[in-house]
């Protein structure tokens, strides 16, 4: 698939996406995935920063309130609109661009770290998305990625129940099978029926690569791999959200942090 097709289709998601996740639906991201990605994050404050595929923003708007100096990127222009009218509410010091992250119109070296939260696995060329992602960091400058788990979310994932519902296994197929594009049909598991018969399904296309490939684009990118995070929600939260049960059995996203050799002039010592 041509990035301009896989914009196209995120473009046409994006209203609706934009208002499900305002609304709470996208409970793996808000009860699980970003607080540990956040948890994970190196201190950034006073650091210059790109979030790559920011979509509406509400990523975005927690790396500026660690005191960074936040720019975002995205390819679908609703995005944009909507993350630009949430800084506009709520002035965070963002700067929102409409960019491909596999095109980055950066100069070298222009920032000290660089985040994708669930974005990258999304493009059609990962390693050309990481070769850029690393041009534009500074030497000793980091980025720090989440995916879906190349290992526990192939192409074929089903999570198996006991008679009570409580979840026994998740079953995984089609590992080593390459998605270049196929396009995946659906909801967020939170909404109710009633708004499932009011919208169409998001159409996502996938670009499905096992753990090896990605290790080794990293390294093809000149990155080295500094820490491997896989979040599983405690049993309080499961308890609390019971859709996210099935992350105790096997996770659903790696988080992935990597950085260009070299020293980077300035630190910061906390997020707070």
């Amino acid at each position: 698939m041509e990035p301009a097709e896989a914009a196209r289709y995120w473009e046409a998601n994006a209203e609706t996406w934009t208002r499900h996740v305002r609304a709470g639906y996208d409970v793996y991201r808000d009860k699980l995935n970003t607080p540990a990605f956040l948890a994970m994050l190196p201190p950034v404050r006073g650091l210059a920063g790109l979030d790559i595929g920011c979509g509406e923003g509400a990523n975005t708007r927690q790396l500026a309130r660690l005191g960074a100096r936040v720019t975002a990127i995205d390819v679908a222009p609703t995005f944009i609109r909507h993350a630009l009218a949430a800084e506009d509410a709520d002035p965070l010091g963002i700067t929102y661009l409409l960019a491909d992250g596999m095109a980055l119109p950066f100069l070298d070296s222009a920032f000290d770290f660089a985040t994708a939260f669930m974005s990258l696995m999304d493009m059609p060329d990962h390693g050309l998305a990481l070769q850029q992602a690393a041009r534009v960091l500074r030497p000793g400058g980091f980025l720090q990625f989440s995916i879906l788990h190349p290992c526990f979310v192939p192409p074929n994932r089903k999570v198996l129940r006991e008679a009570d519902s409580t979840v026994r296994a998740i079953e995984v197929g089609r590992y080593f099978d390459g998605y270049d594009g196929e396009v995946e049909t659906w909801w967020f598991s939170a909404i109710s029926a009633e708004e499932r018969q009011r919208v169409a399904p998001f159409r996502v296309p996938r670009f499905h690569r096992i753990l090896s490939s990605w290790v080794r684009i990293l390294c093809e990118a000149g990155l080295v791999i500094e820490q491997f995070g896989e979040p599983c929600a405690t049993a309080e939260q499961a308890a609390a959200e019971p859709l996210l049960a099935d992350t105790r059995v096997a996770p659903i996203f790696l988080h992935i942090r990597a950085r260009k050799p070299g020293d980077l002039p300035h630190k910061s010592s906390s997020n707070a």
